[in-house]
Protein backbone atom coordinates (compact mmCIF):
# COMPACT_ATOMS: atom_id res chain seq x y z
CA UNK A 1 0.00 0.00 0.00
CA UNK A 2 2.76 2.47 0.96
CA UNK A 3 4.71 1.69 -2.20
CA UNK A 4 1.56 2.24 -4.25
CA UNK A 5 1.10 5.67 -2.63
CA UNK A 6 4.72 6.52 -3.32
CA UNK A 7 4.37 5.66 -7.00
CA UNK A 8 0.92 7.20 -7.46
CA UNK A 9 0.45 9.88 -10.08
CA UNK A 10 -0.14 12.47 -7.37
CA UNK A 11 3.11 11.61 -5.54
CA UNK A 12 5.04 11.72 -8.81
CA UNK A 13 3.47 15.05 -9.65
CA UNK A 14 4.42 16.37 -6.22
CA UNK A 15 8.02 15.19 -6.52
CA UNK A 16 9.00 16.34 -9.93
CA UNK A 17 6.44 16.44 -12.66
CA UNK A 18 5.25 19.73 -11.25
CA UNK A 19 7.62 22.58 -10.70
CA UNK A 20 5.38 23.81 -7.88
CA UNK A 21 3.93 20.71 -6.16
CA UNK A 22 6.48 20.12 -3.41
CA UNK A 23 7.45 23.79 -2.83
CA UNK A 24 3.79 24.87 -2.74
CA UNK A 25 2.72 22.19 -0.25
CA UNK A 26 5.81 22.78 1.89
CA UNK A 27 5.02 26.51 1.97
CA UNK A 28 1.39 25.86 2.95
CA UNK A 29 2.60 23.44 5.65
CA UNK A 30 5.08 25.97 7.03
CA UNK A 31 2.47 28.75 7.12
CA UNK A 32 -0.05 26.44 8.80
CA UNK A 33 2.52 25.51 11.42
CA UNK A 34 3.42 29.16 11.98
CA UNK A 35 -0.23 30.15 12.48
CA UNK A 36 -1.06 27.30 14.87
CA UNK A 37 2.09 27.59 16.96
CA UNK A 38 2.18 31.38 16.80
CA UNK A 39 -1.41 31.75 17.96
CA UNK A 40 -1.13 29.10 20.68
CA UNK A 41 2.01 30.81 21.99
CA UNK A 42 0.22 34.18 22.00
CA UNK A 43 -2.56 32.61 24.05
CA UNK A 44 -0.03 30.94 26.35
CA UNK A 45 1.89 34.15 26.90
CA UNK A 46 -1.32 36.06 27.65
CA UNK A 47 -2.30 33.47 30.25
CA UNK A 48 1.16 33.81 31.78
CA UNK A 49 0.55 37.53 32.29
CA UNK A 50 1.97 39.14 29.15
CA UNK A 51 -0.11 41.45 26.89
CA UNK A 52 -2.30 42.55 29.80
CA UNK A 53 -4.34 44.92 27.62
CA UNK A 54 -5.82 41.93 25.76
CA UNK A 55 -8.90 40.53 27.51
CA UNK A 56 -8.85 36.75 27.89
CA UNK A 57 -12.26 36.46 26.22
CA UNK A 58 -10.99 38.13 23.04
CA UNK A 59 -8.52 35.26 22.54
CA UNK A 60 -11.47 33.01 21.67
CA UNK A 61 -11.34 34.54 18.18
CA UNK A 62 -7.99 32.87 17.51
CA UNK A 63 -9.32 29.31 17.80
CA UNK A 64 -11.28 29.20 14.50
CA UNK A 65 -8.22 30.50 12.66
CA UNK A 66 -6.09 27.81 14.30
CA UNK A 67 -8.57 25.11 13.22
CA UNK A 68 -8.42 26.34 9.62
CA UNK A 69 -4.62 26.24 9.82
CA UNK A 70 -4.77 22.68 11.21
CA UNK A 71 -6.87 21.66 8.18
CA UNK A 72 -4.31 23.24 5.83
CA UNK A 73 -1.53 21.43 7.72
CA UNK A 74 -3.37 18.12 7.39
CA UNK A 75 -3.89 18.54 3.65
CA UNK A 76 -0.36 19.74 2.92
CA UNK A 77 1.22 17.28 5.36
CA UNK A 78 -0.64 14.36 3.77
CA UNK A 79 0.52 15.49 0.35
CA UNK A 80 4.13 15.71 1.50
CA UNK A 81 3.89 12.38 3.34
CA UNK A 82 2.55 10.61 0.23
CA UNK A 83 5.80 11.26 -1.58
CA UNK A 84 7.86 9.09 0.81
CA UNK A 85 5.52 7.07 3.06
CA UNK A 86 7.86 4.08 3.34
CA UNK A 87 10.59 6.38 4.67
CA UNK A 88 8.36 8.37 7.02
CA UNK A 89 6.76 5.39 8.78
CA UNK A 90 10.21 4.24 9.91
CA UNK A 91 11.58 7.70 10.70
CA UNK A 92 11.62 8.16 14.48
CA UNK A 93 11.62 11.95 14.28
CA UNK A 94 8.59 11.91 11.97
CA UNK A 95 6.70 9.44 14.17
CA UNK A 96 7.46 11.64 17.20
CA UNK A 97 6.34 14.76 15.34
CA UNK A 98 3.11 13.16 14.19
CA UNK A 99 2.40 11.89 17.71
CA UNK A 100 3.00 15.35 19.17
CA UNK A 101 0.77 16.94 16.51
CA UNK A 102 -2.08 14.63 17.53
CA UNK A 103 -1.49 15.55 21.20
CA UNK A 104 -1.29 19.22 20.24
CA UNK A 105 -4.63 19.07 18.44
CA UNK A 106 -6.18 17.46 21.52
CA UNK A 107 -4.68 20.20 23.71
CA UNK A 108 -6.11 22.91 21.42
CA UNK A 109 -9.54 21.31 21.70
CA UNK A 110 -9.32 21.16 25.49
CA UNK A 111 -7.97 24.72 25.57
CA UNK A 112 -10.85 25.99 23.44
CA UNK A 113 -13.41 24.24 25.63
CA UNK A 114 -11.76 25.65 28.77
CA UNK A 115 -11.68 29.15 27.27
CA UNK A 116 -15.38 29.06 26.48
CA UNK A 117 -16.17 28.08 30.06
CA UNK A 118 -13.62 30.06 32.06
CA UNK A 119 -12.26 33.08 30.15
CA UNK A 120 -14.99 35.47 31.35
CA UNK A 121 -14.21 34.46 34.93
CA UNK A 122 -10.51 35.03 34.33
CA UNK A 123 -11.28 38.53 33.04
CA UNK A 124 -13.45 39.26 36.08
CA UNK A 125 -10.93 37.88 38.58
CA UNK A 126 -7.87 39.18 36.78
CA UNK A 127 -6.20 35.80 37.14
CA UNK A 128 -6.09 32.46 35.33
CA UNK A 129 -7.23 29.21 36.92
CA UNK A 130 -4.81 26.40 37.75
CA UNK A 131 -6.38 24.38 34.93
CA UNK A 132 -5.60 27.18 32.48
CA UNK A 133 -1.99 27.34 33.63
CA UNK A 134 -1.63 23.56 33.29
CA UNK A 135 -2.88 23.84 29.72
CA UNK A 136 -0.29 26.56 29.08
CA UNK A 137 2.46 24.17 30.18
CA UNK A 138 1.06 21.32 28.11
CA UNK A 139 0.69 23.42 24.96
CA UNK A 140 4.16 24.98 25.25
CA UNK A 141 5.70 21.56 25.71
CA UNK A 142 3.75 19.75 23.01
CA UNK A 143 3.98 22.42 20.29
CA UNK A 144 7.68 23.04 21.00
CA UNK A 145 8.21 19.29 20.56
CA UNK A 146 6.34 19.46 17.23
CA UNK A 147 8.73 22.19 16.06
CA UNK A 148 11.87 20.31 17.12
CA UNK A 149 10.72 16.94 15.77
CA UNK A 150 9.64 18.57 12.51
CA UNK A 151 13.04 20.12 11.99
CA UNK A 152 14.76 16.84 12.94
CA UNK A 153 12.63 15.04 10.36
CA UNK A 154 13.88 17.40 7.68
CA UNK A 155 17.51 17.53 8.77
CA UNK A 156 18.06 13.90 9.76
CA UNK A 157 16.16 12.71 6.69
CA UNK A 158 18.52 14.75 4.52
CA UNK A 159 21.51 13.17 6.30
CA UNK A 160 20.24 9.64 5.72
CA UNK A 161 19.51 10.38 2.07
CA UNK A 162 23.08 11.50 1.44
Amino acid sequence: MLEWLETSEYAQWMLGESLFGWPFMLTIHAFGTAVVIGFIFIIDLRLLGFFRTIPYTSLNRLFPVMWVAVVFQAISGSSLWMTKPTKYVTDGAFVAKFSFVILGIIVIGIFQHTFKREAAGWDAAGTVSARGLKLVGASFLVWSAVLVAGRLTAYLGALYAA
